[in-house]
């Protein structure tokens, strides 16, 4: 009977042993993933804005938002003028075409 329950009892550490091993092994990974993660998405979204697809879509979007620009009227011309700004924010004016980088820069001196 004492062995059956010894044999019992050592099945039981063995699976809060494994439980502990576990948790562990997961935690560490957690801390870790909190530790590296940022940094590894910093390099992962630097690495996405100097892509080739990034900066043609941007291009594109940006002279479509011009296009739109011309045609509105004066009172539509305000708010788009808004929207073209906040998106070309933080873009790289140096990666614009000359004459989409000339139209920003208008905006920016509150040119029409």
């Amino acid at each position: 009977m004492k062995d059956l329950f010894y044999g019992f009892l050592n099945i039981i550490m063995v699976l809060f042993v494994i439980c502990c091993i576990t948790w562990v092994i997961q935690g560490n990974d957690f801390f870790l993933y909190k530790t590296f993660a940022p940094a590894q998405e910093q390099v992962r979204r630097e690495t996405f804005e100097q892509s080739k697809a990034y900066n043609q879509g941007m291009i594109q979007e940006l002279q479509n938002m011009q296009f739109e620009y011309i045609k509105a009227t004066d009172s539509q011309k305000d708010a788009l003028a808004a929207i073209i700004l906040h998106r070309a924010a933080d873009y790289d004016m140096d990666n614009l075409p000359t004459d989409l980088r000339q139209f920003i820069q208008k905006l920016r001196r509150g040119e029409r």
